[in-house]
């Protein structure tokens, strides 16, 4: 089982990993982080900046721990919480990749949550350090995930509506 939890790790950190580098710092084929903000802009997220920013470390740091077996499960909650965003504004409400859907992140965000409620296996840094979080650290991260995701969810809903009322 631990092998099976490591390759898991290995391939989903290090393929967001490489979304965030893309976000970041437009390596990959990625457009970086100017146009991820401008991007989220166009969506509603204010300030897309701010949000752009989080959002790659996000997936970059997040990945790496994930990858890594470091810090559980804060490479878990950070994808968590990136996936949740990407899912519910960029993706829903269709389903396949190829039609632009969220099946991919969907499929990230399983791996997250299961491989966070398992805990990173005995390959891991997590277990040559004894590094992962306690159990209350971890259910304060679920919190701050989710109340981000809502803010998220809120800003964007208001503020196109604001956008269209202050141009008249």
């Amino acid at each position: 089982m631990d092998i099976a939890l490591l390759i898991l790790r290995l391939t989903v950190g290090l393929l967001l990993t490489g979304h965030g580098a893309q976000k970041l710092f437009g390596w990959f084929g990625g457009r970086g982080l100017h146009a991820t903000a401008g991007w989220l802009h166009s969506i509603g997220l204010r300030p897309a900046r701010g949000w752009a920013l989080l959002g790659a470390l996000c997936e970059f740091v997040g990945g790496l721990l994930f990858a890594l077996g470091l810090a559980s499960p804060l490479g878990s909650l950070g994808i968590a919480a990136s996936m949740l965003v990407a899912i519910t504004k960029a993706h829903w409400p269709k389903l396949w990749n190829q039609d632009g859907g969220f099946e991919l992140p969907f499929v990230y965000l399983a791996t997250v949550v299961a491989v966070g409620i398992t805990g990173p296996g005995a390959i891991s840094l997590d277990r040559l350090f004894g590094t992962a979080l306690p159990g209350s650290v971890s259910m304060i991260g679920v919190i701050a995930v989710l109340v981000g995701w809502v803010a998220a969810l809120v800003i964007s809903a208001t503020r196109p509506a604001a956008a269209a009322s202050s141009a008249t």
